[in-house]
Formats: C-alpha cells, sequence, structure tokens
C-alpha cells in the first residue's frame, strides 16, 4: 500500500470539535418528537420532554449513591421506559452501562458481574430471587436500585437503596452532565460462546453515535423505510443483547414513539401491536414464529397488516417470510454480531428486486443483505484473500466499521483471534454477488462436511422449513463412518399429533433436487421430531445443545 500525505489545514485557535456523545442523540430526539411518546405495557405512557427529565433525575440518583465516572453499573430489567433511561444516564454520566442478560444460567450472571466488576446494580423485583444467592460473591457493588410495577413491600437481604420510581421523583429534572473524551467506554456485555465462560464486548460513545447515524440512513433507504419520527417502534429482541440492537438509540434520535413491552408474552406483545398501531419490530425468526402463530393471528381476528420487522440472529427462512406475508407482515433480514455493535448489513433490495412481486422478491429478503454505510466487508479465502463477487465464492466473512469491539474485556487471546490484519473476523461463512449482496451460508463451526463436500445448515433448514407440516426446524452434522459427517435434523411439527413422516418431509425434498438447488446426499436420512428444539438465552437456536442431544 502506498504512503500519501494528505494536505493538513490548520483550524481557527477558538475553533472547537465536540466529542461524539450519547446524551446529543437524546437532545436531538427532543427537538424532533414533538407529541410522539415513551409507552410502557399497558402501565404508563408519557413525551419526549416527560423522557429527557427522567433521564437527568436517574443521574442525580446514579451521582447521590456514590457512582462516578468509570464505575460500572449492572441493569437487570426487563425491556422497559427505565431501561431506555439507563441507556442514557448511565454513560452520560461518565459510568458504563452493563446490561446483564437475564436469561443465562446462575453461574454465568455471577460470572459476567463479577468479571465486569459491577459497582451497582439497578434490578427489577423479579430478578431478587436470582441475585440474592450471588449478592455475597459481589462484594464490590455498593448498593442496589430495585425497580417495581406495582408498589408492594419486598423482603430482601440485598442492601437496597430506594425504589426507582420513588428516588427519581425526589430529583431536580435538569443535571449538567459533563463533556468528555468519545472514546470513553459507555457500555458493556456479555455474549455466549460454544465454548468457555461468555465474552465481554464493550463500546465507546463515538462508537455508538456513529453506529446510530449509520443505521438511521440505512432505516430510511429507498424501499426499505422501517423508521422515522413518524412510525411506532417496538423491540422484540432483549434490550440486554447488543443494545437491542442499537435500534433504541436510532428511535431515539429520529423522535419516534416507542413501546417497551416488558416481559415477552405473546398476549401482551400482540396486545401492544395493535392497540399502540406499531408499524416496526425487530426480533430473531423464534419470537416472529410465536407471534405469528398466536391463534388470534393466525386465524386472522386481529390484523397485523403493514408491521415491518426486521429478522437477525439466525436465518429467515423463505417459509417464515410467506407465512407473515400472508398475514400482511413485511419482513426483511440484517445481519451482524454482538461484537460489531450489531448493525453490519440489511435486506435494502435492488431497485429491479423492489418492483416486483413478492415471489421474486422472496429469496432476497430472506439474504443477509447490503453493508450498511461505513461498513467495508469482504469475504476471503482460507489465506485471507479476498474472492470474487460471484455470488458463488464462499469462505469467511470479514469487516471494517468505526464501531467494532476493538477487544475483548480483559481476554487478551480471544482478541487476537478475532482481529486479525485489521479485519474483524465474524466466523461466519457466506458470499458477496456483484451486487454487494451478502449470503450468510453458514457459521464455520456448524458447516457440514460430507463426503468432501460443504453442505450449509442453514440452506438445508430454508428448504425443509417449507415442508406443510413443519413448524421449526434445526440441522446438524452427524458423525459419519463412511461419509465423516451426515447432516440431521430436528423438527417441531405443526400438529404435533399428527406430524410428517420422515418420508414425506423427504420427498418434499426431492423437488429441490430436480431443480438443481440441493444435491441428494445433501437429504438427511435422520430426521427427529420433538417437541421443542432448544434455544440460547436470546433465541438462536442453540447448536450445541442440539449435537449434544442428537
Amino acid at each position: 500500500m502506498s504512503t500519501i500525505t494528505p494536505k493538513m489545514l490548520p483550524a481557527t485557535a477558538s475553533a472547537t470539535n465536540p466529542s461524539l456523545m450519547i446524551g446529543d442523540l437524546l437532545d436531538a430526539g427532543v427537538r424532533m418528537a414533538g407529541d410522539n411518546q415513551i409507552v410502557y405495557r399497558d402501565q404508563s405512557r408519557h413525551d419526549y420532554g416527560r423522557f429527557r427529565e427522567r433521564v437527568h433525575q436517574l443521574a442525580h440518583v446514579l451521582t447521590a449513591q456514590g457512582v462516578k465516572a468509570g464505575d460500572v453499573v449492572a441493569v437487570l430489567d426487563w425491556d422497559s421506559h427505565r431501561y431506555l433511561e439507563c441507556f442514557f444516564a448511565i454513560p452520560m454520566i461518565g459510568a458504563v452501562l452493563h446490561t446483564v442478560n437475564v436469561r443465562l444460567a446462575p453461574e454465568q450472571v455471577l460470572y459476567t458481574m463479577e468479571h465486569a466488576e459491577d459497582a451497582f446494580v439497578i434490578l427489577h423485583e423479579e430478578f431478587i430471587s436470582l441475585i440474592e444467592p450471588l449478592a455475597d460473591k459481589l462484594p464490590l457493588v455498593r448498593g442496589y436500585l430495585l425497580c417495581q410495577d406495582a408498589s408492594q413491600a419486598l423482603n430482601t437481604t440485598l442492601p437496597v437503596v430506594g425504589e426507582f420510581e420513588s428516588l427519581l421523583s425526589e430529583q431536580p429534572t435538569d443535571y449538567a452532565f459533563p463533556r468528555f473524551d468519545e472514546n470513553a467506554v459507555a457500555t458493556l456485555f456479555y455474549t455466549t460462546g460454544t465454548t468457555g465462560n461468555p465474552k465481554g464486548v464493550f463500546f465507546t460513545h463515538r462508537q455508538l453515535v456513529l453506529h446510530t447515524l449509520s443505521e438511521a440512513s440505512a432505516f430510511q433507504a429507498p424501499g426499505f423505510e422501517l423508521l422515522n419520527r413518524d412510525k411506532v417502534y417496538m423491540p422484540i429482541t432483549p434490550m440486554f443483547h447488543v443494545h437491542a440492537w442499537g435500534v433504541p438509540y436510532t428511535a431515539t434520535l429520529m423522535g419516534a414513539t416507542q413501546v417497551y413491552p416488558g416481559r415477552y408474552e405473546p398476549e401482551m406483545l400482540v396486545k401492544l401491536l395493535v392497540s399502540e398501531k406499531v408499524d416496526f419490530s425487530h426480533c430473531v425468526p423464534t419470537l416472529l414464529n410465536m407471534v405469528v402463530s398466536a391463534e388470534a393471528v393466525a386465524s386472522k381476528q386481529i390484523d397485523l397488516t403493514g408491521w415491518k420487522v426486521l429478522v437477525g440472529g439466525s436465518a429467515l427462512t423463505q417459509s417464515l417470510a410467506s407465512k407473515a406475508w400472508e398475514l400482511g407482515i413485511d419482513t426483511r433480514s440484517a445481519y451482524g454480531m454482538s461484537e460489531t455493535c450489531p448493525l453490519l448489513t440489511a435486506g435494502i433490495l435492488p431497485q429491479d428486486i423492489a418492483t416486483a412481486d413478492f415471489a421474486t422478491q422472496l429469496p432476497w429478503r430472506c439474504k443477509a443483505g447490503l453493508p450498511i454505510p461505513l461498513v467495508r466487508l469482504q469475504v476471503v479465502d482460507s489465506n485471507d484473500e479476498p474472492l470474487q463477487q460471484d455470488g458463488k465464492s464462499i469462505g469467511e466473512v470479514r469487516v471494517q466499521a468505526p464501531w467494532l469491539t476493538q477487544a475483548y474485556f480483559k481476554e487478551e487471546a480471544r482478541s487476537t483471534e478475532l482481529w486479525r490484519d485489521g479485519w474483524l473476523h465474524t466466523g461466519d461463512v457466506g458470499s458477496l454477488d456483484e451486487r454487494g449482496f451478502l449470503t450468510i451460508s453458514d457459521r464455520i463451526k456448524d458447516v457440514i462436511k460430507t463426503g468432501g463436500e460443504w453442505l450449509s445448515s442453514l440452506e438445508l433448514e430454508s428448504y425443509i422449513s417449507q415442508c406443510p407440516g413443519i413448524a421449526e426446524v434445526a440441522v446438524i452434522g452427524v458423525a459419519d463412518d463412511k461419509w465423516g459427517e451426515r447432516p440431521a435434523a430436528l423438527a417441531v411439527a405443526v400438529d404435533a399429533n399428527n406430524p410428517p413422516t420422515v418420508a414425506d418431509v423427504q420427498a418434499f425434498l426431492e423437488q429441490f433436487v430436480t431443480q438443481g438447488k440441493l444435491r441428494r446426499w445433501a437429504i438427511p436420512s435422520m430426521i427427529r421430531f420433538v417437541d421443542e428444539i432448544p434455544k440460547t438465552s436470546v433465541g438462536k437456536l442453540d447448536k450445541k445443545r442440539i449435537r449434544s442431544e442428537v
């Protein structure tokens, strides 16, 4: 690479170059929002002016309890207006927001809180029973702020400093937030893998602001138009999981109405979708499937026409996208990972495809999509050499963007493995076509090698999911003496009392062989029907557990 010396010009002595700060997203949203609301279940609602006041009051509560710049504050709550306020107040005082994954096993929750060196905890009452047995092992925690949805006396051995709403009500509605270096860490959370302890990833104010601006740009792309000031947004991705994909920051910047459903309960989700006229949500495929399979939705007693859903975390199958479309739900795919803040690509359709019928659009809707602004993405071979963008050459996906985690927290060896030659290596296998559209084939560890050929478990899942009577499917590779590995499938039937037979599924897959989309040797001989397929704490297929059960 050649070295260049670009021209630099002196700045005026009194000129400033302000840091990129999370608080600026909030201020912009308040200016934009008008009468738009922040809604929590069917329990509370207020406008952006009150939202801003509550962020300032929370900052007063935290500093009064001794929380200072650099301290790590853990939050254990369901998706709520309180959590949204924590997204802002904690980083804005210079502290670090640790979004604790409440669905991890207790020993893993303890590990993440110890490893993060949490100094203060904001805790929903439902998680008292989780934290009480761990408290003696968390000596750095100086106090607990309790969140309650109903006023009632609680018995707890935790050193509770007060109740969230009660303490907020006593505070001034204006706080003099400091300005500081934009590279200060703002958030920290832990991503689980197939081996070892969860890994901490962290993001700075600068990274989160840039991710928000790029995500906002992508969400307003022609033909995509997921979110703006006039839309109603409700996450169905937990706020502890990669900041709910960063969308609460983006929705706040835009001043959109935001609806927070608390604990994910099908009846409450559907109720809010209808009563609040939600335009846009995002979730993993299993949660979308839960909603569209709800009796009132599936029978069309409830009309969700016009609801747009961005699907990530696992592959959106053509079967699920079609099922949603029949109910009037517009689905698209997105791609990213915890380490990437997360958004890297989104299903912004090429112009000629965007104007085509749904059948033509369907396979494109299920691809990972185009890199969003400021993302550089390559597919490379085993020698880290870029492959052709022909839609056929398959290799590992590696990326550069200004919001990628720079390391795993206190994990030097794992960090070195994540980053090579200035690129973050995702561990995903995919291909790029001539338009720059990304298709993810699999995780490297989930690709099935059978008879010397590579088989994508995601592709096979997509085909099997289209079989009548199949509600959900997961495909893995199992050891085989002759072929090295063979594909095996776990499936959930639409009607557990009358599932398709293995022969039915195999016969259905023959059509894809005839069409040249699938090799006959890829049809699994082992297909087992189960009541439920194991999932991770964020609703993805848990292939580690699935392998142990097949």
